[in-house]
């Protein structure tokens, strides 16, 4: 067994197909694979929007927290460290910024579920005497997201619906904010975490400043020269419900480790606009 190889779960999608490719020394564990092949286990493996309520009511509670059980349930032997990517929907309508310990008001069935599985995940640890790192990932942003759309990477959405020259709508004249890391910053801050992060612990991963979503969509339109109609709504009942307006994250303890992102936020959006 590997032992300082990480393990990958859940290594298909954006991000997680992203942190394979800049560290191809992990171990990409199959779909089916509740066993991991080595002592520290890096787990993506999640829904991505709040939105599979109008669906599957239960799909967040088998992806999100079923699966996660199943792996765990084969992590009781050995000294295992979980390193689990978290969302900052766990936050919900808390004060801002945001730090690892405030408290955590999550809504929508996404939010929650991913709520649930890092409690879980701490109470496992805790029984069987493992170990745990909790990351909470801003909104990731950059160029191969091919899931993107109104309900999951919405910004990157947008902006192709610019390139095609068609009308954007914005929320609240596009005052909300977001915390926003290109994908390669987080891959990277992620691999610091899983190096040299303190075991037991929660890490917010992001830029800690935030950006107006209206500002990302002007820069774009004017990048790419569009002739899209940028339009004014109100945001519907449900995104009021599940989605908070303003996010602000504190960094500090990434920092610590030594985490600054390379891409500024006019980068992700001049690369995105290519």
């Amino acid at each position: 067994m590997k032992d300082n190889s990480l393990s990958i779960f859940g290594g298909s999608g954006f991000i997680g197909g992203n942190f394979c490719k800049i560290y191809p020394n992990c171990i990409i564990q199959k779909r089916s694979d509740r066993v991991p092949k080595t002592n520290n286990i890096l787990y993506f493996i999640s829904t991505v929007d709040n939105y599979n309520v109008f669906k599957d009511l239960s799909l967040d509670v088998e992806t999100n927290l079923k699966v996660l059980c199943e792996v765990m349930d084969n992590c009781k032997e050995n000294e295992k460290t979980i390193n689990f990517i978290s969302s900052w929907f766990v936050y919900g309508n808390t004060k801002m910024p945001a730090n690892e310990d405030s408290i955590c008001l999550p809504k929508g069935f996404y939010s929650i579920t991913k709520k649930a599985a890092e409690d879980l995940l701490i109470s496992f640890c805790e029984t069987y005497k493992q170990r745990y790192r909790i990351l909470r990932l801003c909104n990731v942003m950059g160029i191969g997201d091919q899931k993107s759309s109104r309900k999951k990477n919405a910004l990157s959405h947008m902006i192709n619906l610019l390139k095609q020259n068609k009308e954007v709508c914005l929320y609240d004249k596009g005052s909300p904010t977001r915390d926003i890391l290109h994908v390669a910053d987080i891959c990277e801050a992620i691999q610091m975490v899983c190096s040299k992060g303190e075991k037991n612990s929660i890490y917010n991963i992001g830029r800690g400043q935030s950006t107006e979503i209206g500002y990302i969509i002007e820069y774009a339109k004017k990048m790419l020269k569009s002739s899209s109609k940028i339009k004014y709504i109100d945001a519907p009942e449900f995104h009021k419900i599940v989605q908070v307006k303003d996010f602000a994250m504190d960094t500090s303890r990434i920092r610590k480790l030594g985490f600054k992102p390379k891409f500024s936020i006019n980068n992700i959006i001049e690369e995105l606009c290519q």
